[in-house]
């Protein structure tokens, strides 16, 4: 498969080749309606049925217990909407770092009357457990702390956070998004009670998110129509991508430890060779836990949209921060929040690398990246001036 000098998987992953032939058929032999009542209906169902399967497998949840909607964006605003107004009023608490996803959704909720709480980070990029302590409230009904952040790679202590929200007595529901495919998850030995994931991550494809909801408990609806998913998020079923969904959880229980390891030994070269060549290069966020997959850095005194810019004309596509405030010219709330002064997140370069990445992109990467940042801090004035006279 060709996806060459690609460096921005955890903004979307391709479709693998594998999954795109199990989706194949569901667009011309097996396009029905799995709500209706013919045989071939039927079929299509259970196809659907053994990709759920699949997918609460990849989770260590059960098949009931996962919900198809349009995105993971959907996904967290259904959990954390669908909670909050299942209990009508109650403080909130999440965390600086969330994707916008989960902080302006939350931000909504305050709007609407409810509490607020939004956590620090520490320099390192995780959320205290001690700090969480002290944020719950006697009604405090919900946490939303996500699993691996998008930006810096950060693993929370979700286990930790988990339990210390579940004592409480509030639920505990994590945007997983860049979680589950690059680590183990199992819902039920942590004690989660709602998950976000969303296929466009896991080598699936594009439009459809998934949650997964513990078992007996109770969401509003925010998608109202012919009841599908139990009621909790109605319209016909996106049964191709969810197929392919299915199959892509399938691979990678097989492949997800292996390409982790590889991925890991790629990321921690790159490092390596960036901080020998480029003087004055910030690694953000700590070295571990983190995303095998994830290396985020601020190369002082040069601005990161000029970076990618000149990158691109090799061919490579690398990220300053989330795509989806990628149009913003707001530095990253997430390089903020770990304490980075303004110029360094601007200066800021994501790189993520996933399953077809290979060693031809990472000499690719590393021949073009060093002669880049030389030839920006020559033009830069705030380079100049930091060097010695004379």
């Amino acid at each position: 498969m060709n996806v060459s000098n690609y460096f921005d998987y955890n903004a979307t992953t391709p479709v693998d080749p594998r999954v795109l032939e199990r989706m194949l058929p569901f667009f011309t032999e097996r396009f029905f309606n799995p709500s209706s009542f013919y045989r071939q209906a039927g079929e299509v169902l259970a196809d659907m049925e053994g990709a759920r399967a699949e997918l609460a497998k990849l989770i260590g949840a059960t098949p009931d217990e996962i919900l198809f909607c349009g995105s993971g964006t959907e996904s967290d605003n259904l959990a954390i909407l669908g909670s909050a107004r299942h209990k009508g009023s109650g403080h909130i608490i999440t965390s600086a770092i969330e994707h916008p996803a989960v902080l302006n959704t939350c931000k909504q909720l305050q709007k609407e009357g409810f509490g607020l709480t939004i956590l620090p980070i520490d320099s390192h990029g995780f959320v205290s457990p001690e700090d969480l302590k002290k944020a719950l409230r006697p009604d405090t009904i919900l946490v939303s702390i996500m699993w691996a952040n998008n930006e810096i790679g950060s693993i929370q202590p979700i286990a930790e956070l988990a339990k210390i929200t579940r004592e409480h007595g509030a639920l505990f529901h994590t945007d997983a998004v860049q979680a589950v495919g690059k680590l183990p998850v199992d819902v039920e030995a942590i004690g989660i009670d709602l998950l976000s994931f969303s296929a466009h991550k896991i080598y699936g494809p594009k439009g459809l998110g998934l949650l997964y909801k513990r078992r007996g408990l109770r969401l509003k609806a925010l998608v109202f129509g012919g009841g599908h998913e139990k009621g909790l998020r109605s319209g016909t079923e996106n049964v191709a991508a969810i197929v392919g969904a299915g199959e892509a959880a399938r691979l990678l229980s097989a492949e997800m430890a292996d390409d982790a390891m590889r991925l890991r030994q790629w990321r921690d070269h790159l490092q390596e060779q960036i901080l020998a060549v480029i003087p004055q290069v910030l690694i953000n966020g700590d070295q571990e836990p983190r995303l095998a997959n994830t290396l985020n850095i601020s190369i002082r005194h040069i601005e990161g949209e000029s970076m990618l810019a000149m990158l691109e004309q090799f061919g490579l596509a690398l990220s300053s921060g989330s795509a989806c405030s990628s149009k913003s010219l707001d530095p990253s709330h997430v390089l903020l929040a770990l304490g980075r002064a303004h110029e360094d997140a601007h200066g800021s370069l994501r790189i993520s690398m996933g399953r077809f990445t290979n060693e031809t992109d990472i000499k690719q990467l590393l021949t073009h990246l060093p002669p880049v940042a030389a030839r920006l801090r020559q033009i830069s004035p705030f380079w100049r001036n930091q060097q010695p006279q004379g």
